[in-house]
């Protein structure tokens, strides 16, 4: 079973730059997608995949999919499934959660929030944003909060009906300082914060959820996924891992590779992200 993940930073722009190839080309079984960043009518066709499509209702914005050989017996999105978990109702109508049911398996895609950083390391004139008196990092706190909550619900309920659960996506955040190349100035950025790390660190254990990843590149840097646009970062692979792959543990230990689709050039980029593609030997 070949799994991706993959921000395309916009479905219609990624589609130009040669999505679709690279999706007949790698032939992957499942394929969870963040950032469509475009109304339901714009998503399209993948001929070949049921696609499973939340795009919410903030304009040009946000958006996740997951493409699957399959049909699914069960879709759920926050739209038709609100979470349970308080705390999570302001975020439901951005389109940053969907998931579905396959045999022996629920594959849920996720795309966290992006976030700021706190007010006490804000200072004017060093940073791209306007500073905002920690809200973007206050927000991103109380969905990672409540999220932990509706995460842990929902593999238990995955588990209670004999599947397993794989959570994939854009999570926004790194956890190791293998996971960013210059981790020393990112513990005062946001997606390397203390607090951030300490969540992920949280949400895995060896009896709850496994970085799939991380477990299989060893205790070694990278493998990179995501690189800017602006100026070299690409060519000489200046990045952070912030797309993961975290599951249950039995099907964690059904992983036998990792490979990050990054293309050999930056004219040839489809996304300011690459693939992350995981082979599971499970039925």
């Amino acid at each position: 079973m070949r799994v991706a993940a993959f921000n395309v930073n916009g479905i219609r722009a990624s589609r130009r730059r040669g999505f679709d190839a690279w999706l007949a080309g790698r032939g992957p079984d499942i394929v969870a997608l963040q950032e469509l960043r475009c109304p339901p009518d714009a998503v399209g066709e993948f001929p070949g995949y049921h696609a499973a499509v939340d795009c919410g209702s903030v304009p040009g914005r946000n958006g996740v999919a997951i493409l699957t050989r399959e049909a699914p017996s069960a879709v759920r999105t926050w739209d038709s499934h609100p979470p349970r978990a308080r705390g999570l109702r302001e975020f439901a109508h951005e389109g940053r959660y969907v998931e579905v049911d396959l045999p022996g398996l629920t594959v849920a895609c996720l795309y966290l929030p992006k976030g700021g950083v706190p007010a006490h390391l804000q200072r004017p004139g060093n940073m791209r944003d306007k500073p905002d008196g920690g809200a973007k990092f206050e927000r991103k706190m109380r969905f990672l909060d409540a999220f932990a909550r509706e995460l842990g619900r929902q593999r238990r309920a995955a588990q209670a009906a004999g599947r397993e659960f794989l959570l994939l996506g854009d999570l926004n955040l790194a956890h190791l300082p293998h996971d960013v190349t210059n981790w020393r100035p990112a513990q005062k950025m946001e997606g390397f914060l203390p607090e951030e790390r300490a969540w992920l660190d949280a949400q895995i254990g060896p009896r709850t959820l496994v970085d799939v990843v991380r477990s299989l590149h060893g205790d070694r840097p990278g493998p990179l996924s995501w690189w800017s646009w602006a100026g070299e970062s690409f060519t000489k692979d200046v990045g952070w891992r912030i797309d993961h792959h975290l599951a249950t543990p039995r099907l964690a230990r059904t992983a036998l590779s990792v490979t990050v689709d990054k293309e050999p050039s930056p004219d040839q980029r489809l996304s300011d992200h690459a693939p992350v593609v995981v082979e599971y030997a499970f039925p």
